[in-house]
């Protein structure tokens, strides 16, 4: 399902469009495609955006289902838009710098995504909680991760490391079956797994056989899982699990950075921390 970037009319109100406005003008909208049916509309935060007195950022969940030749798929998609009194739209630029507004929206971290499973360093009363999605192919990330990873684990009491599956399969097919295979370690109650994982050599990025990807990582980690265990069901709770922090936080990017629950856009806040 696309989404929408024109600039479009909305009922006129004293301040920034309600939510119940946003919600029905955009399901009455998007409805007039034929393809699309079951369709919600939710608003699921709202934000006054700086500078712009009567204009807010709204972000967006969607779901519906679209159909596609013969077949119809669920679409679950979240997407930002920004409205006052008599507009809605998608897109947003500062004329001063020429960058998008969109850029400073940011979903709010919860806290319930704190999640057992995913803290793999430090307390969880630590001082410090950080949030980290990453795919252990990304080039960036295995010049990034691993180091940050290593300072950060030396302070328990200073931080908390939660760490996201996050597999750009377009970009990296293998990454899938490497992440399954991380997991099913943890699982298994090997340690450190998450730091062994960035040492699966870059020659299998393209790969698509699970064999050959599992065999790679079994390698490297010093581990036997079979294909099977990258399927069970506390895997794929584990995935699912991810997979909905992602959607919900509109990750789109890989290694991105919570620092206290706020986006860092640098990724290097815990540096400056002071841990004596």
């Amino acid at each position: 399902m696309s989404k929408l970037s024109a600039t479009m009319l909305i009922s006129a109100s004293v301040f920034a469009a309600t939510n119940s406005e946003v919600e029905t003008f955009l399901k009455n909208n998007l409805s007039k495609n034929p393809a699309i049916s079951s369709l919600t509309v939710k608003v699921i935060e709202r934000n006054p955006i700086d500078g712009m007195k009567g204009w807010d950022s709204f972000i967006v969940a969607l779901d519906a289902k679209v159909k596609q030749g013969k077949e119809e798929r669920e679409v679950k998609q979240r997407v930002i838009y920004f409205a006052n009194d008599t507009v809605i739209t998608g897109e947003l630029t500062n004329m001063k710098t020429g960058k998008s507004l969109r850029d400073s929206v940011a979903p709010q971290f919860k806290a319930d995504y704190y999640a057992e499973a995913n803290l793999i360093y430090g307390n969880a009363n630590a001082k410090h909680k950080v949030a980290i999605f990453s795919d252990p192919l990304c080039p960036f990330c295995r010049s990034y991760v691993p180091k940050a990873l290593e300072y950060m684990k030396q302070y328990p009491e200073t931080f908390a490391v939660y760490y996201y599956h996050f597999p750009l399969e377009r970009l990296h097919p293998a990454a899938s079956t490497l992440t399954r295979a991380a997991v099913a370690a943890e699982l298994q109650g090997r340690k450190d797994v998450t730091l062994a994982l960035y040492t699966v050599p870059t020659t299998i990025t393209r790969e698509t056989d699970e064999q050959k990807i599992l065999d790679a990582f079994n390698k490297a980690v010093n581990t036997n899982l079979k294909v099977s265990d990258l399927h069970a069901a506390a895997v794929n709770a584990h995935v699912d699990a991810d997979n909905s922090v992602i959607e919900s936080l509109m990750v789109s990017g890989t290694p991105t950075v919570y620092f206290d629950g706020e986006k860092d856009a640098t990724k290097n806040r815990y540096k400056g921390v002071n841990v004596k």
